[in-house]
């Protein structure tokens, strides 16, 4: 694979080179942003954009700033890597399955879930596997129709599909595209079984629904399907746990907060927009250029990778008063942790809901929440995403 073909988003800055960078990278993103707000790294062959003004009009844009990826996989598209006019048809389609209506009925049953895994906790847990983890992978494997019984292969399969190389070394690179291209492969095979049970036999499901659905006069393709299952569940499990789980961090770093929080519930859909922008479960977005463009006063060119460093842009002093301080009922709070535009996140209100009702039940159980401070924390290998892997508490 050709420097020019890697897709700069899963390659490492070299900026971030310590554990301790990767686990708390803002002071680096403030610097770059300072110093470069857009730079060239010729090291991952692609513009890196730091400014919140210049990754808004990125991020709005589709047309100049293409979703199409150097690393479409065997040509299989998704709704995230679509242009219009096909990505509105589509997403159009799918809006249907997430209403608001659709998302509040879920609140019962996300509550009900969230306490039977808490239930069977005591003295001290990892909130990812116990908790970040299994709860959206239920409802999404509900959402869609499929066994949750199988999600440790969801964990694993979404896992490989976020992965990043740890060095910026063509070996490591070609080593995690071949993951992803097995990951790919077993995910089709497994939603493909799936589709054509749900062919013979319906069901209340999304599956059911995306293969009744007509766009314009036409069924989907069953590799349209596939590819906005797969999406579904890499997507919709990965931002949640770590939003989940960087929102327990958060209230372990400032215990003043968890006070605040069980004095004024009305406060945490507020806290979990603050979690958001703080620490971001996607701190960067790629996109490709369709043509010359000028960003600031830098000529970028048709066909040159553009990263956004979203995580750099919810902390921009421009944009933000006192950025760098978390602010439970900060408003305005227009942070881009979901994205903006056409490809804004299609389960942003779930993962919003999910947040909200995890922290709500944690707040009512327990008097304290602490994190164990001997035990490990280790960043989720991939560039763009934020989180860690496992994280350990002692619950009163």
């Amino acid at each position: 694979m050709k420097k020019s073909e890697r897709y700069a988003n899963i390659i490492p800055m070299a900026e971030l080179n310590t554990k301790e960078k990767r686990l708390q990278p803002f002071s680096v993103f403030n610097q770059l942003r300072q110093t470069t707000p857009i730079r060239y790294d010729n090291s991952r062959s692609c513009w890196d954009i730091f400014r919140y003004e210049d990754i808004h009009r990125i991020l709005k844009d589709p047309a100049t700033f293409s979703s199409r990826r150097g690393l479409a996989i065997k040509d299989r598209e998704t709704i995230l890597t679509m242009n219009p006019p096909r990505h509105t048809q589509l997403r159009g389609l799918v809006n249907k399955a997430f209403t608001p209506k659709v998302i509040s009925d879920l609140a019962t049953r996300i509550s009900a879930i969230t306490d039977e895994l808490l239930n069977v906790v005591e003295g001290t847990m990892d909130i990812v596997s116990s908790l970040a983890v299994p709860l959206p992978v239920i409802i999404i494997a509900e959402l869609l129709g499929v066994p949750p019984e199988d999600r440790n292969l969801f964990k694993e399969w979404s896992d490989i599909l976020v992965k990043g190389p740890d060095q910026n070394t063509d070996e490591e690179f070609n080593q995690v595209i071949a993951e992803k291209v097995r990951a790919n492969d077993e995910l089709n095979d497994y939603f493909a079984r799936i589709v054509e049970q749900r062919r013979i036999e319906p069901k209340e499901d999304l599956i059911s629904l995306l293969l009744q659905a007509e766009v314009e006069g036409e069924r989907l393709s069953d590799k349209e399907i596939l590819g906005f299952s797969i999406l579904l569940l890499a997507a919709g499990n990965e931002t949640t746990t770590n939003l989940i789980t960087n929102a327990v961090r958060r209230v372990t770093e400032d215990r003043t907060l968890q006070q605040q929080l069980r004095g004024n519930p009305e406060l945490i859909p507020g806290f979990i927009e603050e979690v958001l922008r703080f620490y971001p479960p996607i701190q960067a977005v790629g996109r490709i250029a369709a043509q010359d463009v000028e960003i600031g006063d830098i000529m970028i060119k048709k066909g040159q990778q553009v990263v956004s460093w979203v995580a750099s842009a919810n902390r921009d002093e421009a944009k933000f008063a006192k950025p760098d301080t978390f602010i439970v009922d900060r408003k305005p709070n227009a942070h881009l942790s979901f994205g903006f535009g056409i490809h804004f996140c299609l389960g942003a209100p779930l993962a919003r809901l999910e947040g909200k009702i995890v922290i709500e039940r944690l707040m009512k159980r327990y008097r304290d929440i602490q994190f164990v401070t001997d035990s490990e924390m280790t960043y989720i290998q991939s560039p763009f995403v934020y989180g860690v892997k496992q994280f350990t508490v002692s619950i009163t």
